[in-house]
């Protein structure tokens, strides 16, 4: 699924990726099933002109999406049936970041105004459950563990903090001295903050929450950058997201460079470089929620389940995808990947883009 400026757009084929409802049965992710995906629906109606859409969710088994954008307003989403379910506004407060937490039927999100709240809203009521307040500026980064009913924030006010969704109070506070990015592994037991200002990328064992970090990734690509220009203009970081075994973390990035890196090896070395594409601060205009300078979402890139393919959105409006071999990256330098495919016919720049966890439906 992609969601541009102006449109959120479905993507086909309709098969299952893990088999139909009830089945074990599996759908490899392969060159002619990504070659073959395509705009099915286009859901231009639920989006204000001149509005982009921010952040897009789908719920644990993949039945629902929910997205949030500059017109304050969340829909959501039936994507078994490819059907739009509801129009939830947030008009006094704006909306971004929105997650599903592990209850289909609920959702936190990001205040854009009024404060600097998380809010935590019951979909079928539309009532708030509760806010965490704390973060005194604009919250950036918002992640549900997959683990259990904690998440973690980061904010402007250069802060981490950690949360459970029965508590008023984080649980966690930690203090980053930059604008924060950050996602839990797989497991849970493991989070990753990025920070711009130090180029680096810092994993902590979530019960040692307040402790030194076990691992640090310095980002240094100044070699490859000084061939584009000089001084080498350093992308920033706006997402990060793990493989299912936790080994490898994407850091998507607002230029035209993402980077795959092995957290597994000593220093977490530089596996890929993901390049052919536009980075989104090409694209005109600023979106809410913005990490540092980045002026976009932080939801254009992502994995697909299986690990093996990165999609991202582009300044030109297409959605490209990379395939990673990351058995080669592991006995290889790191390498430059341009993409396999490149899937045209957005209109609008393709600021977000999510694959089902469980469904090619999507």
């Amino acid at each position: 699924m992609a969601a541009s400026t102006s449109n959120m757009a479905a993507a086909g084929p309709s098969t299952s990726a893990s088999g139909s409802a009830g089945s074990n049965n599996k759908l490899a992710i392969t060159p002619n099933l990504i070659s073959a995906l395509k705009p099915a629906k286009v859901f231009s109606q639920f989006v204000a002109k001149g509005k982009a859409i921010t952040a897009a969710s789908f719920d644990d088994a993949g039945f629902q999406c929910i997205t949030s954008g500059e017109d304050e307003l969340m829909h959501l989403y039936d994507t078994k049936y490819g059907v739009h379910v509801a129009s939830i506004p947030s008009h006094k407060y704006g909306v971004h970041l929105t997650r599903f937490t592990h209850d289909k039927d609920s959702v936190i999100y990001a205040s854009t105004k009024e404060n600097n709240a998380i809010r935590y809203m019951d979909l079928k009521t539309k009532k708030y459950t509760r806010y965490f307040e704390g973060h005194e500026n604009k919250v950036v980064t918002l992640q549900m563990s997959p683990l259990d009913d904690t998440f973690l924030s980061g904010s402007v006010d250069e802060a981490v903090r950690l949360w459970d969704l029965r508590s008023l109070k984080s649980m966690g506070l930690m203090n980053v001295q930059g604008h924060p990015v950050v996602a839990y592994d797989p497991t849970g037991k493991v989070f990753a903050v990025a920070l711009n200002e130090r180029s680096a990328v810092l994993l902590y064992d979530v019960r040692k929450f307040d402790q030194m970090p076990f691992l640090v990734v310095h980002l240094d690509d100044s070699a490859a950058l000084s061939k584009v220009s000089m001084p080498p203009r350093i992308p920033i970081i706006t997402s990060l997201t793990f493989t299912n075994d936790s080994q490898y973390l994407l850091l998507g990035t607002s230029g035209d460079v993402h980077y795959v890196i092995d957290t597994f090896s000593e220093g977490g070395p530089v596996v890929a470089r993901l390049i052919g594409h536009e980075g989104l601060e090409r694209a005109s205009g600023t979106s809410i929620g913005m990490v540092a300078e980045a002026g976009i979402s932080g939801q254009e890139v992502s994995w697909t389940p299986d690990g093996k393919w990165v999609l991202s959105g582009s300044a030109d409006g297409s959605v490209v995808f990379w395939h990673v071999d990351l058995e080669e990256a592991s006995r290889n330098e790191f390498r430059n990947l341009r993409p396999r495919y490149k899937q045209t016919g957005h209109d609008g720049t393709s600021r977000v883009v999510a694959f089902n966890p469980r469904y090619a439906r999507k």
